[in-house]
């Protein structure tokens, strides 16, 4: 959290800037907001949203409405004139507030809060802005196997199209990552909200995946050689930190290392999927899914979570429903104006 809050050592404050807020009472701490400049949206959409994040706050409506007055506060003299949230610090990190679905863990790098806190942003005149849905598929028992339908998809895109996929090249990750960066801003640049990475950003955020992550299952599709899609997914690591009983960071890693060796996570999330616009409807996203599904079975993770998918984009919500993937969660932005 330290990193992430950093305005020195986080790459996003190069075109953002941030207050942070704690509420008080009685000398204790009650709540915790951030108000967010993000000067990247604004100029991508051309408008004068402010964002507020890393929103905390006990069920008391007068603490949650004076950190939220806080922010706007903040952001309304810079010339903002709508507030939305949350984002932590941005729709490219941990992004809305869980409204549904509190039942199940929550899994890596999604967000996970208390149910009362919907009603505290309702009841400060917050509004939906978009819903965002995360999908589950498999279960934690038993590989099951992926649908005819997509083994037939994959077959169609090789030999029509030309696509093979492979596994991300460790030996060469630095020109791996170079691929990434064209293949991401690209990919989602279309989505509601979306902003382009930098290039700065990016590589911050693989030196962190880098010690974790698992080549077989961050896959690149390529046409004639040239990339035009690829997948990243990360086991849960939820499923081992969630139980680190003895707490602090050391024994949590040892954890974690001989987990991976030994294949004993189930569960993963595929944080990104994207295909070039020119090559969707091909099959590509098929061959993706199809890879991550067979190599995650092969290290015997079985259950796995998709999303976020806006809940505006019928492409991507019929594409999970097609893999037998069912929506399990639903994360909200709220927005108001300033």
């Amino acid at each position: 959290m330290s990193l992430l809050l950093s305005k020195t050592k986080n790459p996003f404050f190069e075109h953002a800037d941030a207050e942070y807020f704690l509420a008080e009472r009685d000398g204790l701490v009650v709540g915790r907001i951030a108000a967010i400049a993000n000067r990247l949206h604004n100029e991508t959409h051309h408008d004068r949203v402010g964002f507020f994040g890393f929103f905390e706050s006990i069920d008391d409506d007068a603490v949650a409405r004076s950190l939220l007055d806080a922010a706007a506060g903040w952001l309304r003299p810079r010339g903002f004139d709508t507030l939305r949230g949350p984002a932590n610090p941005s729709v490219n990190d941990e992004y809305g507030l869980l409204v549904a679905g509190f039942e199940f863990p929550n899994t890596i790098m999604m967000p996970h809060n208390p149910a009362y806190y919907a009603g505290l942003l309702d009841r400060a005149g917050l509004a939906k802005a978009r819903d965002l849905i995360a999908y589950q598929g498999g279960t934690e028992n038993q590989f099951v196997p992926p649908p005819e339908r997509i083994v037939r998809a994959v077959a169609l895109a090789k030999d029509r199209y030309r696509v093979t996929v492979r596994s991300l090249r460790l030996a060469d990750f630095k020109a791996e990552v170079e691929r990434v960066k064209v293949l991401y801003n690209r990919c989602w640049e279309d989505n509601w909200g979306a902003i382009p990475m930098t290039d700065h950003e990016i590589d911050h955020l693989a030196a962190q995946f880098r010690p974790v992550v698992v080549p077989d299952l961050v896959p690149f599709a390529e046409c004639d050689g040239k990339p035009v899609g690829f997948g990243l997914v990360l086991p849960d690591f939820n499923q081992v930190l969630r139980h680190n009983r003895r707490g602090g960071m050391f024994p949590a890693a040892l954890k974690l290392l001989w987990a991976l060796k030994t294949n004993r996570i189930r569960r993963c999330r595929i944080l990104l999927l994207g295909v070039l616009p020119e090559f969707r409807g091909k099959g590509v996203d098929a061959a993706l899914y199809h890879w991550i599904w067979t190599k995650a079975g092969g290290r015997q993770i079985t259950w796995g979570e998709g999303g976020w998918v806006l809940e505006d984009n019928p492409a991507m919500n019929a594409g999970l429903a097609k893999l037998g993937m069912t929506p399990y969660k639903t994360f909200r932005i709220y927005e108001r104006a300033l």
